[in-house]
């Protein structure tokens, strides 16, 4: 009996006949609530949206319909409709223009820096010369010796307001990932102090010199090893105070955002002229603060500066998660330069694709306002829609891809055909984007985490596994 018997199981296990239970894996949607119902992140509140982008079918959805704050996620709909609006092969045009006579060596009249709200001028996250220093540069070789008159800089082409609806005041002082948007930005809006402990005083030095009013408090210690300087400013001024005790091994860089864009532009502009060796004989002017804004008609364009297009620029929104450069583009696409005219365009591209939108929130472009509200089924919709716009290449490109370096998936989901945006504040994460089914379909995912109290990393291990889980899951049929 027992010889007749061992064949017929061994061809049950062979054939896949044995109790489900025990060898079929578990559906897709009992592998998600498993892991957002683990004892570690259960009190989290979670918001998830799956969707099969080859065949449409929403595969997975968990509070799907509940507004959540999507922190860096937001930037998805930024990038998205600044695609959709101006196209990836934009580029912003920065100009200088001259109103004015020359005498000589001697240009008298108007210098005006017209600003297009391009992040990438002067910016060090680009491999490219400063603009302002070529342009001093360039106006020396053609002989200039002397400028008399006004220097101007024209920022109009964005709204006065600097900082998002709903960030948090404590970014905007000191952090140099939230600095001030302009119509006219330069080098990241990021004044550099560069401290030195290690010969003798404490040295600070401010680049462009002279910007910063620093009041130097630091006391160097005997140790080599130990704290790094404190910094205090007050919002809305560019004084600031370095204290504490500072190790006397101590070489640093730290990058302070500026309260006012446009000011910090223009000075840079004059302190490259002077380094240049041109005598500045001119007051700088913020075009808002002259009676009589100047015209283009009569003025010479003297240089332009090209950004690099918009693809470029959407890449380092996504894969760096870089605010400035999000809230610059967040503008550009904006009626009259204004948040409130961006916002109803990102509505209106989520409208064209069926999305309701009277309970959404886009007060930024970033996802550093704490004001700003979707829900994972108009997040996971935007995706599935995107796969198929005409530029569709460009999103997916701008995306980090599983364990890419020097993005914010450096050290996560490696190994896996995944492309994804990261989101962070605090007590909120987030991770959408895109993943391969084992059936080789691609499928839309939108994973929001709110009002979490366990450790952030935590909740990440969550957000990871459920895409491990959509990449090794053979979705089931409708």
């Amino acid at each position: 009996m027992l010889r007749r018997t061992l064949p017929l199981l061994l061809l049950l296990l062979v054939f896949g006949f044995t109790d489900s239970n025990q060898s079929a894996p578990a559906p897709l949607a009992d592998r998600i609530d498993a892991i957002i119902q683990g004892d570690e992140v259960k009190a989290t509140f979670w918001g998830l949206y799956v969707q099969d982008v080859t065949t449409g079918e929403v595969l997975y959805t968990h509070n799907a319909d509940k507004t959540l704050m999507p922190a860096s996620n937001q930037k998805l709909f930024t990038t998205a409709t600044a695609l959709d609006a101006l196209g990836s092969d934009y580029r912003y045009q920065t100009t200088l223009y001259f109103d004015g006579d020359v005498n000589g060596s001697v240009m008298h009249g108007d210098l005006i820096i017209d600003g297009s709200g391009d992040p990438t001028f002067g910016s060090r996250r680009l491999d490219k010369p400063d603009p302002l220093e070529q342009w001093a540069q360039q106006l020396a070789a053609m002989g200039v010796i002397r400028i008399e008159g006004r220097i101007i800089g024209d920022d109009d082409v964005f709204e006065d307001d600097p900082y998002g609806e709903g960030w948090d005041i404590s970014y905007i002082a000191t952090e140099d990932y939230a600095p001030a948007k302009g119509g006219l930005t330069y080098h990241d809006n990021l004044a550099r102090i560069r401290i030195d402990a290690t010969d003798g005083d404490i040295q600070v030095e401010d680049s462009p010199a002279g910007f910063l009013r620093i009041k130097n408090d630091m006391i160097r210690s005997r140790s080599r090893r130990g704290p790094a300087p404190r910094l205090d400013r007050r919002v809305g001024t560019d004084t600031v105070r370095l204290y504490g005790e500072v190790a006397r091994s101590y070489e640093g860089t730290v990058f302070l955002p500026v309260s006012d864009p446009t000011a910090f532009a223009l000075h840079a502009f004059k302190h490259h002229l002077q380094e240049a060796g041109i005598e500045v004989v001119a007051q700088v002017h913020d075009v808002d603060d002259l009676e009589k804004k100047p015209t283009y008609d009569k003025a010479e364009p003297l240089f332009v500066y090209a950004s690099p297009p918009l693809s470029e620029i959407i890449s380092i929104i996504n894969k760096k998660s870089n605010n400035l450069y999000a809230e610059q583009v967040f503008h550009t696409f904006g009626w009259g330069g204004a948040s409130e005219g961006a916002e109803r365009r990102v509505k209106a591209l989520l409208s064209r694709f069926g999305v309701a939108t009277d309970v959404l929130s886009f007060r930024d472009g970033s996802g550093l306002s704490r004001k700003d509200m979707t829900t994972p089924q108009a997040l996971g919709t935007l995706l599935a829609n995107m796969a198929a716009h005409s530029e569709s290449e460009a999103f997916m490109a701008s995306l980090a891809t599983g364990g890419e370096p020097r993005t914010t998936l450096d050290y996560r989901l490696r190994n896996i055909d995944v492309q994804a945006k990261t989101g962070s504040l605090e007590y909120v994460r987030a991770l959408s984007g895109y993943v391969t089914a084992p059936n080789g379909n691609r499928l839309a995912f939108a994973l929001l985490a709110n009002n979490y109290a366990v450790p952030a990393w935590r909740v990440n291990q969550a957000l990871d596994r459920i895409v491990l889980a959509l990449a090794t899951t053979q979705p089931e049929k409708g």
